[in-house]
């Protein structure tokens, strides 16, 4: 899982959202963005990666990660 990668929530209360990846903290945890989705840490079971991806900047601010979106 790489930062800017498009990804599906699929579990949760925000279960069929699109979101970004800002970070990658291990292999099991990354931070998360979207229209619909809070920052946060989800576990990367409970996300699907998408073939799209954007381009950000490390520490993106959560504007700019769902501007990117789109």
């Amino acid at each position: 899982m790489d930062i800017g990668r498009v990804c599906l929530k699929t579990k949760g209360r925000e279960q069929g959202e699109r979101c970004v990846v800002l970070e990658v903290i291990d292999r099991n945890f990354v931070i998360v963005v979207g229209p619909n989705v809070k920052r946060r840490r989800v576990n990367m079971n409970h996300i699907r990666p998408l073939d799209e991806a954007v381009t950000l900047q490390r520490n993106a601010s959560d504007e700019d990660a769902i501007a990117a979106l789109g």
